[in-house]
């Protein structure tokens, strides 16, 4: 085989749909293997290598996991916000009778997992800070799987799951920002509402240089850093004042091609860094009891029933009242396929309960071992699910009419 060939068929894997999941999903095993091999030490040096930036009396000093998840994950959070912002305002989200469905899915989908995770650890305060753990889904994951389908699955199917998804996002970043922010620095939040104040301005003044928003976002970072607000939210407010058009040039969108442009570096830098650094976990000496903690058993069983259970009844509740119907040509057995793949928390799952149990040493329990059996159990019986019930199509029916569209 020629360069030319093996140059060709890594493009060719990197267009598809599911290359991100995949990629996000080989670097999660990278980790498990890592840490469960003579490399653990090094691996665990590296996580725990002290980075310091310093300016004067501004210092920074933080270690390399939390600079992946305090610094580089700001990215992921930055794409999330455009995303978001682009679908509200012309996007599925800006139809009315479009979003109902879908949030309602997501609420229950999220409101559920957590009363799971609840019953199982109400017993210990410090336990219960990971409700909101099993309420997050992955949306990479959860569509790489859905796309390994192919031309079966409807195209409206794969719009609801992505828009469950989105909806879900929103009520992370909320759950983030009202639930674990601690220790505020009204000084810090000052800066941060100058920097938001200076965004309004420059988006009123049609200022399109994303290189301007991006230096004051900066600067905003910083200052969240050190507010107590969790930094990666600021990510999310940058990205708000994005301008969507650009009145000196009506064919250029500044927010679509930032996010264009971010897309890959995101899907294929950020998250698998975030992955291999978080998915790392240490099994020696852990036993079934680990395995059946309550905090690992509650975000499991949250994500494989918790998930689709609140996802299946709000949405029946909200086309049986009137206020939703189903998507077109989709029926109740699709929707539970997606609702099962809406266990797959993995990426939103690892990010929360960090902040939860990230400062708590010497622990009893491993959440992640929760998050990574849940989303796995999940993805399986999802996948399971919908190759039964969807359509079947004939391989060169389907060869015939392959492509690969992107639903963000």
């Amino acid at each position: 085989m020629t360069y030319q060939n093996v140059r060709q068929k890594i493009k060719a894997f990197f267009a598809l749909d599911m290359a991100g999941g995949i990629v996000l999903a080989l670097s999660a095993i990278l980790a498990m293997i890592v840490a469960n091999s003579p490399l653990y030490s090094l691996y665990n040096h590296w996580l725990e290598l002290p980075i310091i930036v310093q300016i004067g009396s501004l210092k920074i000093d933080h270690d390399a996991v939390h600079w992946i998840n305090d610094g580089l994950m700001v990215i992921f959070f930055f794409l999330v916000g455009l995303e978001l912002k682009r679908e509200v305002l012309i996007g599925e989200l800006s139809d009315v009778k479009k979003v109902i469905l879908p949030a309602l899915a997501a609420v229950g989908g999220m409101l559920v997992p957590a009363l799971f995770y609840a019953g199982f650890n109400q017993h210990d305060a410090t336990l219960l800070k990971g409700w909101a753990i099993p309420a997050a889904t992955d949306i990479a994951f959860a569509l790489g799987v859905l796309m390994l389908l192919g031309k079966r699955v409807p195209l409206a199917l794969k719009v609801f799951l992505a828009s469950i998804a989105i909806f879900d996002d929103i009520g992370a970043i909320l759950v983030i920002a009202l639930f674990y922010s601690h220790g505020l620095s009204w000084t810090a939040l000052g800066i941060v509402a100058v920097t938001l104040l200076v965004l309004y301005l420059m988006n009123r003044m049609n200022v399109t240089r994303t290189t301007a928003y991006v230096m004051v976002g900066l600067i905003m970072w910083v200052a969240m850093l050190k507010s107590g607000i969790h930094a990666t939210l600021a990510g999310v407010l940058l990205a708000m004042f994005i301008p969507l058009t650009n009145d000196n040039d009506p064919n250029h969108s500044p927010l679509e091609t930032l996010e264009h442009d971010l897309h890959e570096t995101v899907t294929f830098v950020v998250l698998p860094i975030f992955a291999f650094a978080n998915a790392g976990i240490h099994l020696s000496g852990s036993g079934v009891g680990q395995l059946f903690h309550s905090v690992p058993l509650g975000i499991a069983l949250g994500l494989v029933l918790g998930k689709p259970i609140g996802v299946m009844v709000f949405s029946w509740l909200g086309v049986k009242l009137g206020l939703a119907s189903l998507p077109e040509n989709v029926c109740w057995k699709q929707v539970l396929g997606v609702a099962l793949l809406c266990g797959i928390g993995f990426t939103m799952s690892l990010f929360i309960g960090g902040l939860a149990f990230g400062g708590i040493e010497d622990k009893a329990f491993d959440e992640r071992l929760g998050i990574v059996m849940g989303s796995v159990i999940a993805g399986v019986l999802g996948y399971v699910w919908l190759n039964k019930v969807l359509p079947k199509v004939e391989n060169n029916e389907f060869e015939a009419s392959k492509d690969h569209t992107y639903i963000p």
